[in-house]
């Protein structure tokens, strides 16, 4: 008898992220698994159920099929389980149904809690009730990295024993066709320092901003990728202004791989992540990182990076100083982030999703992959 999973696909629906990141590449590398029939995916249907009107993916095994007349929480909560039909079902952009209990769920962070300020009085109530009351009915919880896990548990919002990490991956970079359009490769150079702009106050863009004259002053510039307007930084002391400053807006993802191929190194100050996508994507197309001290980036990045503080620019610009200064460095660290990216795979991931479908099944796992393989 066949086993049935049901994909929720309201990440379709919504602007990409690097939560809807993880879901895509999740999703891509879980048809390819069940396409190359992998022994744990044999005798399993999946399939993919989205909003009306949501984006397209492209795969092979899964059926796409648009279901219901509404999107947002409403289609989540009440289209989505409706049309489930016995069948598990796996979310895996922080939200799903509460009335879905053979569910995996993948919480990214905690940081409704850890940093409220980035986010609406709205958007805060609705993840600090919803996400715990997930962690009580849902079967099993993932999450991107052990510090993730961490701070899940510490706030209660989750139960240890129900729950397991699948972090990122680094494929999709690698996809990139690095090219620059005229706006890129002007910013581009051995003295641009990138950075993913982001208004959030937890992602500390900030702090690199209100460097911008001292940085100048020893011939570096910043490139911000995300935002092309400066007044969403509202800092009085954020030097947003600077000529040092390129404002590129949003980009592709070749251009991206072209700007940070060819540009000084990724810098992320962020005072609190789940995972930190960008740095292991600048890693895997070859650019040096500069990364916060904090949160989930030690793990992430192991000695692949230099860190600093966020809440001390002298050393992010003693940092800057010493990688511009040394092609050397330079080498070292595109060479460890290369390797420290290869270790984050989506592929893996996907198996360790398939794993814990297969226990939410009631399947042994070990016994089930050790005889398909000797069969084959």
């Amino acid at each position: 008898m066949a086993r049935r999973w049901t994909i929720n696909g309201r990440f379709l629906s919504q602007p990409t992220t690097g939560v809807q990141r993880y879901a895509r590449e999740v999703v891509r590398s879980l048809d390819a698994l069940i396409a190359e029939q992998e022994p744990l995916a044999r005798g399993l249907e999946v399939g993919l159920h989205c909003p009306p009107g949501s984006g397209d993916i492209p795969l092979v095994s899964i059926e796409r099929r648009e279901i219901g007349s509404r999107r947002g929480h409403v289609w989540e909560q009440v289209q989505l389980p409706s049309s489930l039909d016995g069948s598990g079902l796996l979310s895996l952009c922080n939200t799903g149904p509460l009335l879905s209990h053979k569910h995996i769920v993948c919480i990214h962070d905690a940081n409704v809690w850890n940093a409220p300020q980035s986010y609406s009085i709205a958007f805060r109530i609705v993840y600090r009730n919803l996400l715990p009351c997930l962690g009580k009915t849902a079967w099993g919880i993932s999450t991107v990295s052990d510090y993730s896990l961490g701070e899940l548990v510490r706030r209660r919002i989750i139960r240890e024993q129900q729950a397991f990490v699948a972090p990122n991956g680094h494929e999709h970079a690698l996809r990139w066709k690095p090219e620059h359009s005229a706006e890129t490769r002007l910013a581009a150079s051995r003295e641009t320092i990138v950075m993913i702009g982001s208004a959030a106050p937890h992602k500390n863009v900030e702090l690199i901003l209100n460097m911008a004259d001292h940085l100048g002053e020893a011939g570096l510039r910043i490139a911000i990728v995300g935002m092309s307007d400066s007044r969403v930084f509202r800092s009085p002391s954020a030097r947003a202004e600077a000529r040092n400053i390129h404002w590129l807006g949003r980009i592709s993802d070749g251009e991206l791989a072209a700007l940070l191929r060819d540009s000084l190194c990724l810098a992320f100050p962020s005072l609190s992540e789940g995972f930190g996508l960008p740095v292991l994507e600048a890693m895997a197309v070859g650019c040096p990182v500069v990364v916060s001290d904090r949160a989930s980036l030690p793990e992430v990045c192991g000695s692949a990076a230099l860190f600093a503080p966020p809440d001390d620019p002298e050393a992010w610009f003693e940092s800057f100083v010493q990688l511009h200064g040394s092609q050397a460095l330079r080498l070292q660290l595109i060479g460890k982030g290369r390797a420290r990216a290869s270790a984050y795979s989506w592929r893996a991931t996907a198996l360790r999703y398939l794993e814990v479908m297969a226990a939410a099944d009631g399947i042994d796992t070990e016994t089930k992959v050790v005889r398909a393989r000797e069969l084959t």
